[in-house]
């Protein structure tokens, strides 16, 4: 079978006609391209070169070569390239999980950073609870997630990327509006759009330590797992519940928001905090350079997704 130096050394002399200055444009001297062609020629048992003193042409067996070695050589240096920058991290697939609220906040920043710095690279994109996601990521169908890490989960890394908090969410009207937040206290007794214990057990569990940090119970009166459905609930007047603030940008004309407020210590319970986890024993080497990328550049993504001071919104 032939090589690819034979290959080189063919299109060289076919296109410069001039043994001598293919061997320069080659970084070689005479003898050893004219052997590349010779051996080149055994390969094929053909005749691709006429040869006198004065000229050089091409046969007809090497005219029928020239366009198939070019293709094969443009190829050779299209796969050299493509596995290069797959095993840098600078191309390949990356299958990255996002919650509701992450494809709202985070996500959007996440795509921009990877179209600067890997635009080579392809995303797939699953929405999903963050309780799917770690099991997504610990059997290897999704490679990055942007979950709240309802459990730990061995072989499982996250690093925080935005911090976030609960708000109150209010149906327009109500008469806990006015701007100046709401105690947990206050809202014993209301209907409580609340959270499933399964796809969405960390707010669950997390609303559940809000009150029992006032030694109150929540009055439960609906259930959803995606906080778009609990804000829908909330819109069409059917009680009150407790969202992350991020989710504010995309709730309901008809949902207003209050601050929850005290009592000392209540700040310290409130995180719902969004992070990027990823499976450590990951081979996916895309996985690792989307990942430093996306964590690179943390503070101007805080900057620019967390909401600090919005209160009420309508």
């Amino acid at each position: 079978m032939f090589s690819l130096i034979q290959l080189e050394s063919f299109v060289a002399v076919a296109e410069e006609l001039h043994f001598g200055a293919a061997a320069e444009r080659l970084n070689m001297t005479q003898p050893p391209l004219s052997r590349q062609i010779q051996l080149l020629e055994r390969e094929l048992q053909a005749k691709l070169f006429l040869r006198t003193s004065r000229n050089v042409a091409l046969t007809a067996a090497g005219e029928v070569l020239l366009p198939n070695a070019r293709r094969i050589l443009d190829m050779s240096r299209k796969t050299s390239l493509e596995v290069s920058r797959v095993s840098s991290g600078d191309s390949g697939t990356v299958v990255v999980g996002y919650t509701s609220v992450a494809g709202q906040s985070v996500l959007p920043e996440f795509l921009a950073r990877a179209a600067q710095k890997l635009p080579d690279l392809t995303m797939v994109l699953r929405e999903a609870v963050s309780v799917d996601q770690l099991d997504a990521l610990s059997k290897g169908t999704i490679d990055i997630g942007l979950l709240r890490p309802v459990v730990h989960r061995a072989g499982v890394e996250t690093c925080l990327v935005m911090k976030d908090r609960l708000v109150v969410a209010l149906p327009v009207g109500h008469h806990l509006i006015t701007g100046k937040g709401v105690l947990i206290k206050e809202l014993v007794g209301l209907p409580l759009m609340m959270y499933s214990t399964n796809e969405a057990r960390y707010f669950y569990d997390l609303v559940l330590r809000l009150f029992d940090s006032v030694s109150a119970k929540p009055t439960i009166s609906q259930i959803a797992s995606q906080i778009p459905a609990l804000m829908a609930l909330v819109a069409v007047g059917l009680g009150v519940s407790l969202v992350p603030a991020s989710a504010m940008d995309f709730a309901p004309n008809n949902v207003v928001f209050e601050e929850l407020i005290g009592p000392d210590g209540l700040q310290d319970l409130n995180h719902s905090d969004i992070f990027l986890a990823w499976d450590e024993s990951s081979t996916n080497p895309a996985v690792r350079r989307l990942k430093d990328v996306f964590l690179d550049s943390l503070e101007s993504v805080e900057g620019a997704v967390i909401p600090k001071s919005k209160a009420v919104h309508s």
